[in-house]
């Protein structure tokens, strides 16, 4: 009776399956940092591994939909990962614009009240005559 050799063969697989899992997840993570089009294609090309594998991997197929999503949502060509804004940048922004619109807001009355002053000034002056 032969020894029984199968965790040599469970082992490899797992190192095989561990390393085109990385493989993967590297030519994601160059893909959106470099700011390429994101698809099932180009990571499964990168990566050297099978579209259908990419499709069997839950987390990796979440990540490829998320990025893909984003680009699609984009106008031009897509932003690597560095350039795109943080939420809290967006929301600095946001608040900066709300304050301008206040602030012009506020000028714009008080020009309308000088205006309304000059018009009422000029319609004395024009009825006194």
């Amino acid at each position: 009776m032969h020894a029984d050799n199968s965790h040599h063969l469970i082992a490899a697989a797992q190192r095989r399956h561990e390393t085109t899992r990385a493989k993967a997840t590297q030519a994601l993570r160059d893909l959106d940092r470099e700011g390429g089009a994101v698809t099932f294609q180009i990571i499964a090309q990168k990566a050297q591994v099978s579209r259908s594998w990419l499709y069997t991997q839950p987390d990796l197929c979440a990540e490829i939909r998320r990025l893909r999503d984003l680009q699609r949502g984009a106008i031009g060509a897509p932003l690597p990962a560095s350039q795109r804004s943080t939420d809290e940048s967006l929301r600095r922004r946001l608040e900066v614009a709300n304050a301008r619109v206040r602030d012009l807001t506020a000028e714009n009355q008080r020009i309308r009240q000088q205006l309304e002053h000059a018009l009422g000034r000029l319609r004395a002056s024009t009825t006194a005559r």
